[in-house]
């Protein structure tokens, strides 16, 4: 992979050990230096002047081949019911993406961003509304990560890419930041910890089983039936339900994985008895589990939440594993997109 370069230089976040190895043997330093500015870079280093068990010659070699960004804030909300934070980090081009930092029994989870924008176009997500500006890159998705320790002052122990961006749009760069914050001497999150949501691109669900990573993937279903997938997620229209479903089977018998399929239930939608039936007929094959989402308010949307109980209960009488999300900070815009939308509308 080719690393990003920025007015001449490269991007150190982005890199993986072996490759700053590379660098500092080129021009003639030892090879355990390399682990000493990964874990810096990992803990969040933001200037090279901070690496201080560095020489200060190798620092200034360093900041003169690399770039060292990380967001800053531009808003933070903290929920008064639960805790929940969300964040709205400034990139150092200006544009802004969102984190959420959770906080739940067995540990603190973030949600990240994998894109600024989206461009899948799903009718219910506050994230689509102005398309895609651009991809993350691997470091700036792994600064959503650390700069959340730093400003909450919590250990983060899970990843969820669930964030403003459709992860597999993003693939490379996605792959690389799974490495990065599954390396010992980085972030050392294991990928069992790890949830990545997609709408369901089906070339990259494959790309992704060949890599085997015992990673929970989550496919955003939300409609069992062509019909209305297409009209609530135009990427459906690509290959349809039937080829999603085949594609995750797949996945499934490579990996050895559980799928979870998200399902934002919307009133007078998705949320019929014909459809929770054809619902559990896809997902049973698959040993699958099933994420009943409140559908989120989104102003001007004429959408409304379903009754998300009652359909898991339906799911479950007809012999699937479906559960209501617990819903978090939604008294701060705590859904993906919800916070940049309504900032950039005001600036």
């Amino acid at each position: 992979m080719l690393i990003a370069e920025k007015n001449g230089k490269r991007d150190l976040r982005s890199m993986l050990p072996e490759e700053i190895g590379e660098y500092l043997a080129s021009i003639g330093e030892k090879n355990f230096r390399a682990g000493q500015i990964f874990k810096w870079v990992s803990a969040g280093a933001h200037s090279f002047d901070e690496m201080t068990n560095l020489s200060i010659r190798l620092r200034e070699r360093l900041n003169e081949d690399f770039f060292l960004d990380m967001p800053t804030i531009a808003k933070k909300q903290v929920s008064a019911a639960d805790g929940t934070v969300k964040y709205l980090w400034r990139l150092a081009d200006g544009n802004a993406v969102e984190s959420v930092l959770m906080k739940y029994k067995y540990g603190n989870s973030v949600c990240v961003s994998s894109q600024v924008g989206c461009r899948m176009g799903c009718v219910f997500c506050a994230s689509t509304g102005c398309g895609l500006v651009r991809n993350l890159l691997p470091s700036e998705i792994l600064a959503q990560v650390l700069s959340t320790e730093l400003d909450s002052g919590e250990k983060i122990s899970h990843i969820v890419m669930m964030g403003i961006g459709e992860p597999f749009d993003n693939f490379d760069n996605v792959m690389r930041f799974l490495s990065l914050v599954n390396q010992p001497d980085g972030l050392n999150i294991g990928m069992r910890h790890i949830s990545l949501s997609t709408c369901g691109l089906i070339d990259m669900i494959d790309k992704m089983a060949s890599f085997n990573l015992q990673l929970t993937l989550s496919v955003s279903l939300h409609a069992p039936d062509d019909e209305t997938r297409n009209e609530i997620m135009p990427a459906n229209r690509r290959c349809g339900v039937d080829a999603l479903m085949s594609a995750c089977s797949r996945y499934y018998e490579k990996t050895g994985r559980r799928i979870s399929f998200e399902y934002a239930l919307i009133s007078g939608i998705n949320d019929s008895d014909e459809q929770a039936r054809l619902l559990a007929k896809r997902v049973k094959p698959l040993a699958a589990h099933v994420n009943i989402i409140p559908l989120n308010n989104i102003e001007g949307s004429p959408l409304k939440p379903g009754n998300a109980r009652a359909f898991a209960k339906k799911l479950t009488q007809l012999g699937v594993n479906a559960t209501v999300r617990r819903r978090l900070g939604s008294d701060i815009d705590a859904a993906c997109g919800q916070l940049r939308r309504k900032t950039a509308e005001r600036e």
